[in-house]
């Protein structure tokens, strides 16, 4: 993949919902000073449409991102090999993101964006080429960037900072660790705390999926109104040409509700970024759940361990008393085939007995890991939640005031007309 310096830097066209989740990435009281979004801007300034061969040597179509990264403070000297600019695909924060999951399971991995456009209106493209869809997902990939940057343990990570800095990054395949922290595991005693953070990810998920489908009715309705408004529009500049006395003021009038018919393009792509801003938590939902089943995968495995220790337990007991409490292979064959002599028994009780020890100190071991991911686990999900406290609060504030601002534009549009009217 191509990559070079570049003289100018482009800056980010935020749009006001986006600056101001940008800003609430610093807003946490768990904050830490030397996290890497406070050392180094990074921006995703620019999507390139691109066409190239793959894997499999299939001619395809993508998009490449250009990733830029300035030190704010000049104390940090740049290596040779490390690059202020470069172009990563898609895929490439894929690999990232799942590096990330794999490595640090008791962290609430921030999301990616979207790869295809989900809970739009009728009137938006669901193609993931769009270069609507194209510029919002640059914004949701630079906030994935963002979020890692000021997260107090990614920041840190070493292969996050390459895959920023360095043109060919380590190349991170989990495909089978990924399988196995996606699978369901019945444990017999589950963790009241994650199976009830388990539900509430599920009952995020599903109540703001049905906030964005909502949202998309009401905008299809809103857009349906506005675009009504032209035709006020074209009948009074219609009417405006066989009227003398009236003609002016009706063509006024005309010319005010073309304009409040034309903003509505404007409204709803502001009302885009608002939607991903949600969408966002749409996927942090999945997070959390990913959060959970590393802990069942852990929990599985401690269980499966004391299991395993106890049934070696019993068959020590049971080699040492010469007694088998329980139905089993061990106790036909020897029905059949008479008992073991003392040296056999003797020499399985050794064997069994090092098992048992082992097993002992693999169980300590377990216990101890699992004490420490819930309390790292839980620190990381308490730092989620003051997170997506504060950023849905200020959305949907944002959200209303812009719907507030569309309504009293309509107000004075009217109140132009009436003016209008009341000089003809």
């Amino acid at each position: 993949m191509w990559c070079g310096r570049r003289e100018g830097r482009a800056s980010s066209s935020l749009c006001p919902a986006w600056l101001m989740l940008h800003e609430s990435l610093f807003s946490s009281s768990e904050k830490m000073e030397d996290c890497l979004a406070k050392k180094m801007e990074i921006t995703v300034s620019e999507a390139e449409k691109r066409t190239g061969r793959n894997a499999m040597n299939i001619q395809e179509t993508y998009t490449a991102y250009l990733i830029e990264t300035r030190w704010v403070m000049r104390a940090h000297s740049q290596s040779m090999w490390m690059l202020d600019s470069l172009w990563r695909r898609y895929s490439e924060f894929e690999l990232l993101r799942n590096y990330l999951s794999v490595t640090y399971p008791h962290i609430v991995v921030p999301p990616l964006p979207e790869k295809r456009a989900d809970f739009v209106w009728h009137k938006l493209s669901a193609d993931n080429m769009d270069p609507d869809f194209v510029e919002r997902r640059r914004i949701g990939l630079e906030n994935f960037l963002l979020r890692v940057a000021s997260h107090p343990v990614l920041c840190q990570d070493k292969i996050f900072y390459s895959f920023l800095t360095q043109l060919f990054f380590p190349f991170f395949q989990a495909d089978s660790r990924l399988k196995a922290l996606n699978a369901t595991f019945r444990v017999k005693n589950p963790d009241k705390r994650f199976t009830e953070l388990k539900h509430y990810s599920d009952e995020l998920q599903s109540v703001i999926s049905h906030l964005l489908r909502v949202r998309a009715r009401v905008a299809d309705r809103l857009y349906g109104v506005y675009k009504v408004h032209g035709n006020y529009g074209r009948v009074f500049s219609e009417w405006s040409a066989i009227e003398k006395e009236m003609g002016d003021g009706l063509q006024s009038a005309g010319h005010h509700m073309d304009v409040y018919a034309a903003s509505i393009d404007d409204i709803l792509e502001e009302e885009e970024h608002y939607a991903d801003q949600l969408k966002e938590y749409l996927f942090y939902a999945e997070a959390l759940r990913a959060v959970c089943r590393k802990h069942e995968l852990m929990q599985y495995d401690l269980e499966m361990a004391a299991q395993d220790l106890t049934s070696k337990k019993q068959q020590c007991e049971e080699l040492a008393t010469g007694t088998v409490r329980t139905f089993s292979l061990k106790g036909m064959t020897s029905k059949l085939f008479g008992q073991e002599t003392p040296e056999q028994r003797e020499a399985k009780i050794k064997v069994l007995e090092e098992q048992i020890q082992e097993g002992e100190e693999q169980l300590k071991s377990k216990n101890l890991e699992g004490r420490d991911f819930v309390k790292s686990a839980w620190a990381d999900i308490e730092r989620f939640k003051e997170q997506k406290n504060h950023d849905l609060k200020e959305a949907l504030i944002s959200y209303a005031v812009m719907q507030i601002s569309m309504c009293k534009k309509g107000i004075q549009v009217w109140t132009n007309a009436k003016e209008c009217f009341s000089k003809m």
